[in-house]
Order: C-alpha cells, then structure tokens, then sequence
C-alpha cells in the first residue's frame, strides 16, 4: 500500500483552508497551522501555533509546503512579523525536519507599483508603492535567498463566499465611479476558489516557473464591476465623486498566461461568473 502524501498549510485561514481541502480531495493527508486549530475543518487536522513567534514542526516525509499568511491589520510591523518573521519560522521548520517539500508561497500583485493601465507580466520589475508592499518585497526576498527552487504565487484581489467588500459597497451605497467617464483605473481580481485551485495544480506541475500571476482572465475598469453589481443587486449605478484611499491607487492589467500555460483554468473566468457564484450564495465562507 502506497504512503499517503503529506501536504503542510502554514497560515489555514479562508483561503488556506480552502486550498487544504482541495488537497485532501486529492488524497493527501492535510496538517493545518494557525493560532486557533479550533476554526480548522476536518478532515484537516488542525494544529495551534503562532507562527510570527515559534518554528513548526515539519514531517519529514512533507511532500507540499503552502504558506498563505494573512495579516490582522495594514499596520507595517503586524506586516513584517506576519509574512516576514511567519515565513522565517516555516523555513526554519523546514530546514530542520530533512523535508524536501515543494513549497508555494502566496504573495501579492501589490508588489508592481504601476499606474498606467499597462500589462504586467511576471518579467514586470517590482517596486513597492506602499510600506506593506515593500514587506512583501522583503518577505519574497527572504525566500528566494533561503528556498530558491520556492514558486512564488502572486495573486490578485481575492473575492469569494465573505469577501463581499464591493458588493456591500454597492447595495450600502456608499460605492463611487470615477469622477470622470471612461477614467476608471483597472481592477484585476481571482475568486478565491480559482486561487485555491491554481496553487493545488501548482503542486503538481513539473518543472514550474519561480513566480506566477494568479489573476482571472479579464481585468476591468472598477466602474464596469461597480454597474455590473448594481445591476445584479436592483440598485442605481453609484454616482461619480473623487477616488480616496484604495480606490486611488494604481492601474494595471495582470496576466495570467503563464499561470494559463501549465495547463490551469479558472471555474470564474471573469468577475461576472464570480460575483453572480457569490450572489448566489455558492461556495463556503471558511471561518
């Protein structure tokens, strides 16, 4: 009888979780990590660490590392100690179990600082806009240095079963367009199930690139999600005012046909299947 394969989530929260029992579907004997094993699903087997403060401890026959960390707050330093101080530990674990896993970390396209609606591919310099993009910048560094055959998994705006920020905008009213027609920056997003998914088929991919996009197939002007989910809701189309805070930020349109390319197809290939999947109710919202 074959040894069932063991697959390791440093970080088993929404998306986390998700992707573990993708894996565990598959077969794999799932550990989850995260402060409270409680909120873990089985057939996870959920373990309790703070993983910003203590090395876990790896199986040495781990056969797939994911870290898919998620910060409590913006604040820089919960930043650093979460994706930086976080990743440090789950190497060290590594490094001490005499595993040889294959590890896929999910980090952010919030790394490219562009702003003029023009394509970014995984060959698009990174330059950070944002003290947290720039802890990310160094968390990807501190991978590369310690675990260089490591993919990095870059994903765009995740949105899914409690990830509703754009839809509550909209039915609250509290959504804006653009001040001006037609000058709506770009909004590049990934359902989380298609992002859970796409790190699953990573896992199995031979010979994989260092870094992918993981994005849906069609990046928007916000204001057409912002129409499209007023339409869908029965509400007015917000009105225009001037963009503050997220909404101020960049413009640029991801790729995903490298992601593409090794064979990966999301179930929501634009942000129209998406949403009316989450209007409806589809999916499970992970604690």
């Amino acid at each position: 009888m074959q040894h069932q394969q063991t697959v390791l989530i440093a970080g088993c929260g929404d998306l986390g979780t998700e992707t573990g029992l993708r894996f565990a579907a598959e077969g794999y004997a799932v550990a989850g990590l995260r402060r409270s094993a409680d909120r873990i699903p089985s057939p996870i087997v959920g373990r309790s660490i703070d993983l910003r403060r203590s090395v876990p401890e790896v199986a040495p026959d781990t056969a797939v590392v994911v870290v898919a960390f998620a910060a409590g707050s913006r604040d820089v330093n919960e930043y650093r100690a979460t994706y930086v101080d976080g990743l440090r530990n789950v190497l060290d674990g590594i490094d001490a179990s005499g595993a040889s896993p294959r590890l896929l970390v999910v980090s952010s396209t919030a790394v490219y600082d562009v702003d003029d609606g023009s394509e970014v591919t995984e060959d698009t310099p990174t330059r950070a806009a944002t003290p947290t993009a720039g802890v990310l910048l160094e968390a990807e560094a501190l991978l590369r240095d310690r675990a260089p055959g490591a993919v990095l998994v870059r994903l765009s705006g995740i949105y899914g079963p409690g990830r509703e920020r754009l839809v509550d905008q909209v039915r609250s009213g509290t959504a804006r367009l653009a001040a001006e027609a037609g000058r709506s920056p770009h909004t590049n997003r990934i359902h989380r199930d298609d992002a859970a998914a796409a790190i699953v088929h990573l896992a199995g991919v031979v010979d994989p690139a260092p870094t992918y996009l993981g994005t849906d197939d069609e990046p928007v002007p916000l204001d057409d999600v912002l129409a499209f989910l007023a339409d869908e809701l029965g509400v007015p189309v917000p009105p225009r005012a001037e963009a503050t805070g997220r909404q101020a930020g960049g413009d640029k349109r991801l790729s995903n046909a490298l992601l593409r390319s090794t064979g990966w197809q999301p179930t929501h290939p634009t942000f129209r299947e998406g949403y009316r999947a989450v209007l409806a109710g589809e999916g499970t919202r992970h604690p």
